[in-house]
């Protein structure tokens, strides 16, 4: 937590950028409100038509001018509506990220932070508080903590994720906010229920510890079966090398989450970063090289899936952003993610 609050700033840094994604959700939500929102968007340098392109990106500066206008026009509650596109909007990523998971403790080990997949915002983290989970939200710069929008925004739509993975329902016992509270908190008791706590150090979502262990709704759908087939064929059991086959299947499971490294990895695997690297040396291969022909393998997997974006593949990837895994793809395989989906 500390490592995260030391880079959080106190102005906006020009060159911190958002997705098309988060801005598209916010146009959204205006439209839907009976705003003009290519008038807003134009209002503060963004052009509708550049929104069509998801690998675009945007002033962050811009996102926050545009909230504020939507407010004035819109209401204040325009983050609780603009969290509820937002949900949908990534519904994919969800899906995706789901296909590799079993419990929501391994869905929570999983998921890229919100820093890396929305743009430069800030992030969720996620703790136990004995026999509960809380969710902060942990902006990138100070100052919009004291707003509702982002704040709103987020928080709606990471309880939408958790009530929507499992069987079982999972509620939110508590929420805080870091802002006063409003005139009418209708809606925000209807998206988090009544335990609201307002003025308060951060924004935050109360869930039940009990819930790590539930189980994840298992998709029984094109979605899923494509997954399925994509793990099968390149690191199922068609893989005679057991070695192989565990460090694959470990591998596929942390991608997502990034910062994947070979001492990560013996420690997901139980074992030493000595006994991975001999195990691997008598299987004739290398760490650096199984991760490489993995990531390339499922490159090419999902690229073919229009539903993903480049951005959301280069997450679930483990890459930091869509530029590097694009020099990467360039360099397996001479053309652009981008040049390869147009063939």
């Amino acid at each position: 937590e500390h490592v995260f609050e030391d880079v959080a700033m106190n102005t906006i840094d020009p060159n911190w950028t958002v997705n098309s994604t988060s801005i598209r959700s916010i146009a959204q939500a205006i439209a839907a409100l009976g705003g003009d929102s290519e008038a807003l968007l134009r209002s503060v340098g963004i052009l509708p038509e550049a929104l069509s392109d998801a690998e675009a990106r945007h002033p962050v500066s811009a996102m926050h001018r545009l909230y504020e206008l939507a407010a004035q026009y819109c209401g204040e509650d325009i983050g609780l509506y603009t969290g509820r596109v937002d949900y949908i909007s990534r519904l994919n990523m969800q899906l995706y990220t789901c296909g590799v998971c079993e419990t929501f403790r391994d869905y929570l080990n999983l998921m890229p932070s919100v820093l890396h997949f929305a743009g430069d915002i800030g992030e969720v983290r996620i703790r136990r508080e004995d026999e509960r989970l809380r969710l902060d939200w942990l902006p990138l710069w100070e100052a919009s903590a004291r707003w509702r929008y982002q704040s709103d925004c987020l928080l709606t739509t990471s309880a939408a994720i958790v009530r929507s993975l499992c069987v079982r329902p999972i509620p939110v016992l508590r929420a805080h906010f870091s802002y006063p509270k409003p005139a009418n908190t209708d809606l925000l008791e209807s998206i988090f229920g009544c335990d609201l706590h307002f003025s308060q150090p951060r924004s935050s979502l109360y869930f039940d510890a009990a819930s790590l262990d539930y189980r994840l709704v298992q998709l029984d759908s094109e979605w899923s079966m494509s997954i399925r087939q994509s793990t099968q064929h390149l690191f199922g059991e068609g893989e005679p090398d057991p070695v192989l086959r565990s460090l694959r299947n470990t591998l596929i499971k942390m991608l997502p989450a990034g910062g994947v490294t070979i001492d990560k990895t013996a420690a997901a695997q139980n074992i030493s970063r000595r006994t991975l690297q001999r195990r691997l040396a008598d299987s004739g291969t290398q760490f650096g090289q199984v991760l490489q022909e993995l990531r390339s393998e499922l490159a090419l997997q999902y690229l073919s899936d229009e539903r993903l974006s480049i951005t959301d593949i280069a997450l679930l990837l483990g890459y930091a952003d869509h530029g590097s895994f694009s020099s990467a793809f360039k360099a397996w395989f001479g053309k652009s993610p981008r040049e390869h989906r147009r063939k």
